[in-house]
């Protein structure tokens, strides 16, 4: 069995304190929230902080709800409980069915959104929808409060723009124009438990139920140091109708805007492949939702 190697815990109430704590530890902490990764991180030697600072405790981390057209989730707040929301399930169901197919129960009962964002694995479910989706986080300390779009967040595999006195406290999205759909797809090589092989999210908004594609994103994860935009599938699906024939060449087009590595989950080649096979297959779906 690892043990865990010795550190003091705190547990501040409210975001003042945490930051307060944050600002005095310096880079000598670290936030825990679900635990799920660092703690295991911790127990292999791969991090050993001096000091962790939980924020399960602090008011209003796991709260969420509709703020100034926006949809305002809490950093805190559990996976699992995500998925249940009923405006995250009608408003922005590709993050829900992301949610939905993170780890195992167990997992998504433990971790939460604003660990799964900064962890900054490669493969992580649930920033595909989020950056599809336009997010911005809000990061916070004793010098104030900056929100940053998640496009900007990621640097590497486990880098973020984060500085060591911050904590991220909320993701914010804004509601989605009309005419819009989205759609997220995991490939694994088993249901639950699973990192993914290739995962896209992406998300269409027309300019009327049978117009035209006034806005697309497409996400690529598990393909490159951090999830991406395919560029190219973006831009050649705006101001077009959304044919058959469209969506396959968008789809083409993704897979040749990855770069993914061989390793013992799948080939590069085979990923690229699988690329074009889960971008035409949420384009569908997004664009489907789209026009109702």
């Amino acid at each position: 069995m690892l043990i865990l190697p010795k550190f003091v815990y705190y547990e501040p109430r409210d975001m003042s304190e945490a930051c307060k704590i944050m600002s005095d530890l310096n880079s000598n902490a670290k936030i825990i929230a679900g635990g799920t990764d660092i703690l295991v991180n911790m127990k292999k030697g791969l991090l050993s902080p001096r000091y962790l600072v939980s924020i399960a405790k602090v008011s209003g981390l796991s709260e969420i709800g509709p703020v100034n057209g926006s949809i305002s989730i809490g950093a805190h707040l559990i996976v699992a409980k995500l998925a249940e929301f009923e405006i995250i399930r009608k408003r922005l169901p590709s993050l829900a069915k992301a949610a939905r197919a993170l780890g195992s129960p167990l997992i998504r009962n433990r971790a939460t959104i604003g660990g799964n964002i900064v962890t900054a694995r490669p493969a992580a479910d649930l920033p595909p929808p989020l950056l599809a989706m336009g997010a911005k986080v809000k990061l916070e300390s004793v010098k104030g409060i900056r929100e940053v779009a998640l496009d900007d967040f990621f640097l590497a595999p486990g880098a973020t723009i984060m500085r060591p006195d911050e904590i991220l406290s909320r993701i914010v999205v804004d509601e989605m124009p009309p005419f819009t759909g989205s759609d997220y797809i995991k490939l694994g090589h088993r249901k639950s438990l699973e990192i993914a092989i290739v995962a896209v999210a992406s998300r269409i908004t027309l300019n009327s139920p049978d117009g035209v594609i006034k806005d697309a994103k497409v996400i690529l994860s598990s393909v490159a140091p951090t999830a991406i935009h395919a560029v190219s599938a973006e831009k050649v699906l705006i101001g077009e109708k959304p044919t058959d024939a469209l969506l396959e060449k968008a789809a083409r087009l993704a897979g040749t805007d990855c770069t993914p590595i061989t390793d013992i989950r799948g080939g590069a080649e085979y990923r690229c492949a699988m690329v074009e096979v889960l971008t035409k297959r949420t384009l569908l779906a997004a664009v489907k939702e789209a026009q109702g």
